[in-house]
């Protein structure tokens, strides 16, 4: 193993969670203007993507878009604080689950997802924040990891979500419906490989966040 490849392990071990990714841009973007109803979009790959295909779905909007390619939900309440609630944002998007489920940072229950994200979302209320929670999107199975059957584990998690939501006065925003096929997947027209959505699948997307943000919006904290 070669002294720079070394480093690069060492570092990612050190950063488990990716505190660093938006450390600089936190610091630029500094707090809402007056009037400012900022919105952050906590993910993974799948919204990472979204600014990634659909730039201008963000543009000229106050979205702030965190999102950070393979993380799990334990990877995300660590810099929660950091990325969400140093950053007082109006309303907080969480779309989380689905690299917990195909075991990215290791094996993971439903009940452990669940957990992360019950802190998430509890974090964000506490500090004034509303939250909507999202399904996770619908998949036959990981590319990356083949044979783990995960479309029954992602209807029950996400069955969970909306229970959660309605216990809790969160918003849920039910992607799953709108994106799967006859088999639990995602539909072949909206995806670019079974997991990950295409610009058409953002597109189909777009007005089903957009709805649930005005919702929250207009929700007063408990």
């Amino acid at each position: 193993m070669s002294t720079l490849l070394f480093s690069g392990l060492e570092l990612n071990a050190q950063d488990w969670p990716n505190l660093e990714r938006f450390r600089k841009e936190n610091a630029a973007l500094g707090l809402p203007s007056k009037g400012e109803n900022r919105v952050v979009f906590m993910g993974n790959s799948i919204t990472q993507g979204w600014i990634d295909k659909r730039p201008a779905f963000f543009a000229n909007r106050p979205y702030i878009n965190r999102g950070i390619s393979g993380q799990t939900t334990p990877q995300m309440l660590v810099r929660f604080r950091q990325d969400v609630i140093a950053l007082q944002p109006r309303v907080v998007v969480i779309l989380a689950g689905t690299n917990d489920i195909a075991g990215n940072t290791g094996p993971s229950t439903l009940e452990m997802i669940e957990d992360n994200l019950a802190s998430m979302a509890e974090l964000a209320q506490v500090n004034g924040i509303r939250v909507v929670l999202c399904s996770v999107l619908p998949v036959f199975d990981y590319p990356w990891k083949p044979g783990l059957k995960p479309a029954n584990k992602i209807i029950n998690l996400n069955t969970w979500i909306k229970k959660y939501c309605d216990k809790k006065g969160f918003i849920y925003l039910d992607y799953f419906s709108s994106l799967a096929d006859e088999n639990n997947g995602m539909k072949s027209s909206l995806t670019t490989d079974g997991v990950h959505a295409n610009v058409a699948g953002y597109k189909m997307m777009e007005p089903l966040v957009e709805a649930s943000i005005q919702k929250a919006s207009n929700q007063l904290i408990n």
